[in-house]
């Protein structure tokens, strides 16, 4: 009996059936095809998911390739993934964060640093150079800062960074913060 063009099996049943079958006979090249994409979607994403579920189709690829049936191929992509998601994942992310307690990185470590006053600066306006880098700046306090003074930077918003005199504390930080 023929299907309806002209390829074995039941007329109008043709196409899902032999994709199905096709699917389940080459297991392989599905796995690895859900590995690929798997992969590719965690290269955009970054947050160490996709890789798991990635590594779980690739266990799935080799019980494919050892001629396991497709339910034990599924079993094994189901249970290696869940497996990775919940012990290698935390593990690999602590790995990744690992630092000093108390590191400050990027525009925090500049908090508490000295800073030299460029050009006159007030609330509304200013300069000033800060590790080495020329920031726009603004006095924390009422009190505006003159050109070779040096301060100490209290917080950054932005790209600014707000500073009082070296030694006085400011009670506008305080607040703000």
């Amino acid at each position: 009996m023929e299907g309806s063009e002209g390829l074995p099996g039941p007329p109008g049943k043709v196409g899902e059936d032999n994709m199905l079958e096709w699917i389940v006979t080459n297991g392989w090249v599905f796995w690895l095809a859900l590995f690929l994409i798997l992969a590719i979607v965690e290269m955009m994403s970054l947050d160490l998911y996709f890789i798991m579920l990635a590594g779980g189709a690739l266990g799935a690829v080799f019980v494919a390739l050892a001629g396991g049936p497709f339910w034990l191929q599924a079993l094994v992509f189901c249970v290696l993934a869940l497996a990775m998601v919940l012990f290698l994942r935390p593990l690999a992310l602590r790995h990744l964060h690992k630092g000093p307690p108390g590191l400050r990185t990027n525009v925090d470590r500049l908090i508490g640093e000295d800073a030299l006053v460029l050009e006159p600066t007030s609330r509304i306006a200013g300069s000033a150079k800060i590790g080495g880098e020329t920031w726009s700046a603004r006095s924390e306090d009422e009190a505006p800062l003159e050109p070779g003074t040096y301060g100490t930077v209290i917080r950054i918003e932005g790209a600014t960074a707000y500073i009082t005199v070296r030694g006085r504390t400011s009670t506008a930080g305080a607040a703000g913060s």
